[in-house]
């Protein structure tokens, strides 16, 4: 029986160019590489998980499809389970952004050697977009999602230079407008509610801190509010 994805995960595997080296890291049920060999999309990946309970049900998965041969299983953290050079293609996905960057700051020689980085953090997406651009990788597609009630977001980084013209890229993706103009706009629309219910929150507060937080939300949602002219144009 084929393994049925959730569309942010089948995005994912969307992205994946074939034949590529891939690994995907926090596997949890191991889907994903289940999916990538079913659909002959790679021919072996290296699926890790720092924690050996969803590694036993990963490996369980795994033998239940048949594909022991084709996807190795690695017990550690983040990409320390592998050596340079040695994949081209990683994928993290549903882990919180600054975990994403964490990681992949603890092993400076193994991300410096991968191709491209498929990422799609729960939260700190902004955070970890100014950690990709800082350290030079260019930001080449930021996909949208929905599944069920939420949007999710998937950062597709590659060595290079990010021109960034304005901060709120950093909030909203510096590739935007290439999404689904209707989910674009929910997209914008659920960032100004967020802002408008931080200001209401610290409105009125008179410490230092609160009115710096004040200050930093109503620019960006005035930002936010131009982004949204200029997607329903």
């Amino acid at each position: 029986m084929q393994v049925k994805l959730p569309p942010r995960l089948k995005k994912i595997t969307e992205l994946i160019k074939k034949n590529s080296r891939v690994a995907d890291i926090g596997t949890d049920h191991g889907y994903i590489p289940i999916y990538l060999i079913e659909n002959r999309i790679t021919p072996h990946v290296i699926a890790s998980d720092v924690n050996r309970g969803p590694l036993d049900t990963a490996k369980s998965n795994i033998k239940s499809h048949g594909y022991n041969q084709q996807v190795e299983l690695r017990l550690g953290s983040g990409l320390e389970v592998l050596v340079p050079g040695e994949v081209d293609t990683v994928i993290m996905a549903g882990m919180g952004g600054m975990l994403i960057k964490e990681l992949l700051e603890a092993a400076p020689a193994i991300t410096h050697s991968i191709d491209t980085l498929i990422l799609q953090p729960m939260q700190a997406q902004q955070e970890l977009r100014r950690y990709l651009v800082s350290n030079g990788y260019e930001i080449v597609q930021d996909l949208l999602v929905r599944e069920d009630f939420r949007i999710y977001e998937i950062i597709i980084a590659k060595k290079g230079k990010q021109v960034v013209e304005d901060e709120i890229y950093y909030e909203i993706g510096f590739h935007i407008k290439l999404n689904p103009k209707e989910l674009a706009l929910a997209f914008i629309i659920a960032k100004i509610k967020n802002q408008q219910e931080i200001i209401s929150s610290v409105e009125g507060e008179t410490s230092v801190g609160a009115k710096k937080k004040l200050r930093e939300c109503r620019e960006t949602l005035e930002k936010l509010e131009e982004v949204l002219r200029w997607l329903k144009k």
